[in-house]
């Protein structure tokens, strides 16, 4: 699987995982903010994350430059750096994205310990692109239901650490394509100028087949169930 094979996998695994999550901010396809803290943390932070052309086998690119952080002192910035480069070489050649995010999110108070909450203002309150005017007010989005964060890393783990999802994982798209064999099957055999015989015989073939089709996704679901 090539880089760019592997980075749609996990783009597509970032976006179900952070879908309404309102820390979590696509820049483009390649490049990833996530505030570290909730609105009206003095203490929060917020990193951006982007992926080179031959990212996962090369380190992504991490950044504090965003206007969020510019109230924290560029000694606590660059030792959080450094820290999430260490978790960089842990887990290159895997999508990393979500681990370095999660990373950050579990070590947030070890890492702002020696920032004096005084010197943190209310502009750390929102994501800014570099200037303080307060943005039209926009209709608010329906919040969705956030995932756990089991079922976010499980949703994380499906890309098997190398941006490559297991065969099978999708069931809607296996009964999508078992629906349009079933489709083509009818059309093909099932037709009117055939003797009585020869449509009983087919049909039941066809029973049998729809047997397995559901016997199959039952499987499937129980299976699912343990995961």
């Amino acid at each position: 699987m090539t880089a760019n094979e592997d980075q749609e996998m996990e783009l597509e695994a970032l976006r179900s995982i952070y879908e309404g999550d309102d820390c979590f901010r696509e820049l483009s396809p390649i490049s990833f903010q996530y505030r570290i803290g909730q609105s009206g943390d003095p203490k929060a932070f917020l990193i951006e994350i982007s992926w080179p052309e031959t990212y996962p086998q090369t380190a992504p690119v991490i950044s504090m430059d965003a206007f969020f952080n510019n109230a924290i002192s560029s000694a606590i910035k660059q030792s959080i750096l450094d820290k999430l480069m260490e978790e960089v070489e842990v887990n290159l050649g895997t999508s990393m994205t979500y681990t370095i995010f999660e990373y950050a999110k579990d070590n947030k108070e070890l890492f702002m310990e020696n920032q004096p909450v005084n010197t943190v203002t209310a502009l750390n309150n929102c994501i800014s692109t570099g200037h303080s005017e307060a943005a039209p007010p926009t209709k608010k989005k329906e919040k969705k239901e956030q995932l756990s964060k089991t079922q976010k890393r499980k949703l994380a783990d499906k890309t098997d650490h190398k941006g490559e999802l297991p065969r099978g994982w999708n069931w809607v798209d296996v009964i999508k394509h078992l629906s349009n064999y079933l489709d083509f099957f009818i059309s093909k055999f099932l037709t009117v100028d055939q003797s009585p015989l020869k449509i009983l015989l087919q049909t039941l073939f066809l029973c049998r087949i729809i047997f397995s089709f559901v016997f199959f996704i039952h499987l499937i679901n129980f299976f699912q169930s343990f995961c």
